[in-house]
């Protein structure tokens, strides 16, 4: 009898430990939804500011509009952590057509990649289409030396999760302009790597080699992605186009950083996102709604009066897009303090439906996080699961191996809609699904802090 006693209680005291976090996580969520500050906070972002390219004007008033913003929710400590960034600029607005010897004509929608060299005034060369590298590689050096380069990899549709699609393209994009010029061609287009056919072209980072010619490099809608493709399979085909890029030397910019004491230590949970965004739209969803969901969820678990355990602290990272040195720089200037980290939660994936949290550990860590399911179920967070956590926190296990990370997870059908493009501007963001993500991001960190 007293063994069933005993096994009753405890029985009773977890399920009363379970109530009591879903009763706090019910107060999140009713805050964000009826007095949430994000959906304000990524229109000033998006409209006062813009566009926040690394090394620009733009990026470096983003940062002030962080510090500010952070100051004024009255957090612990609010500050800036100084980093070295590359700062590379479009310059005047590309341009670009296909043409036939019929004196048929299109205008491109089109965009240089991130990093590009210009094309030195107008260049004009015949076009050779290959589907992927694979092909580009087996073709003649022949058939491609003096051509501009074509590479019409499109997304895989039957792809459930969009985010397998864009990297299986994502080759073309990083490392298309060196396997191109290495068989001769003096410029590359690329079919932007994007879910939908429309006419929005999509930027993003590409790479060069010091043993390769640099060409210019640049993407173009999908719509004129197919209608280039057909192009071809009529008759030689033409391109010309112009790109004013220029690499200028790095620049001092800033994580911006704050912080909530622990209450029982200093070890640290970081929660975050990246300042930083391309150069066309408005950052609005990649990464402003990251953004603004880190520091709504600072701000939910301060309005709630939580007492925190560990310390918390929210990043807003700098260069993401073209280079990763906000998160490199921090882990690097974490290890030199000798701080413990424990625990890293991004958001990176856009300001869309919340569906749960990708995980990064061993098998214990995934265990130990999916031991919420239920209490997350009456939120519909219902994907805890082995996967990426973010380009910004996942330096830090090269000197904290064992740390726990997490990625929020999105419903991402959308998200490759607007990912680089002229189109992420706020008016796609859903103001809703926003609040939901800031409230799902600030109850994975009180989780983490009142259970780690």
């Amino acid at each position: 009898m007293r063994r069933i006693s005993c096994a009753l209680i405890l029985l009773l005291s977890v399920g009363s430990f379970a109530q009591t976090d879903q009763d706090f996580i019910r107060k999140i969520y009713d805050e964000a939804l009826d007095n949430g500050q994000s959906y304000d906070n990524l229109r000033s972002l998006c409209k006062d500011i813009g566009a926040r390219i690394t090394g620009s004007a733009e990026a470096e008033m983003a940062v002030k509009w962080g510090e500010k913003l952070l100051k004024s929710y009255g957090f612990d400590s609010v500050y800036l952590q100084e980093i070295k960034v590359p700062h590379w600029e479009r310059g005047t607005e590309e341009a670009g057509w296909i043409s036939m010897e019929s004196g048929k004509l299109l205008k491109l929608d089109i965009l240089a990649l991130g990093g590009s060299v210009s094309t030195n005034g107008l260049m004009k060369a015949e076009v050779i289409e290959v589907e992927d590298l694979e092909v580009l590689n087996n073709t003649d050096a022949s058939k491609i030396e003096g051509k501009i380069v074509f590479i019409n990899k499109p997304f895989d549709q039957k792809q459930i999760k969009t985010f397998k699609s864009y990297g299986a393209c994502w080759p073309i994009r990083g490392n298309g302009a060196i396997e191109a010029a290495k068989k001769g061609a003096i410029g590359v287009v690329i079919r932007s790597l994007a879910t939908p056919t429309d006419h929005f072209a999509h930027t993003g980072s590409m790479y060069y080699s010091d043993e390769v010619k640099k060409i210019p490099a640049a993407a173009i809608s999908t719509a004129n992605a197919n209608e280039l493709s057909e192009w071809l399979k009529t008759g030689k085909t033409m391109l010309s186009f112009e790109m004013d890029c220029r690499q200028y030397p790095d620049v001092t910019s800033y994580n911006v950083i704050a912080e909530m004491t622990g209450h029982k230590d200093n070890k640290i949970i970081t929660i975050g996102g990246h300042l930083d965004s391309w150069d066309v739209g408005e950052g609005a969803h990649d990464d402003g709604a990251g953004i603004v969901h880190s520091i709504e969820a600072f701000r939910l678990l301060k309005r709630l009066n939580y007492q925190n355990q560990h310390t918390l602290r929210v990043v807003l990272f700098m260069n993401e897009e073209n280079g990763n040195f906000g998160g490199k720089s921090y882990a690097r200037i974490a290890n030199e303090k000798k701080e413990e980290h424990i625990c890293a939660i991004e958001s990176d994936r856009g300001g869309f439906l919340p569906i749960g949290f990708d995980i990064v550990g061993d098998s214990s860590q995934i265990a130990f996080v999916q031991q919420f399911y239920k209490t997350l179920d009456p939120f519909q967070i219902y994907k805890l699961e082995k996967g990426y956590g973010g380009v910004d926190i996942n330096p830090l296990r090269d000197y904290y191996p064992n740390m726990l990370q997490m990625g929020l997870a999105i419903s991402s059908q959308r998200y490759f809609n607007y990912h680089h493009a002229e189109s992420d501007v706020f008016e796609n963001v859903n103001k809703r699904e926003l609040e939901l993500g800031c409230a799902a991001m600030a109850t994975m960190l009180y989780l983490m802090d009142s259970n780690l």
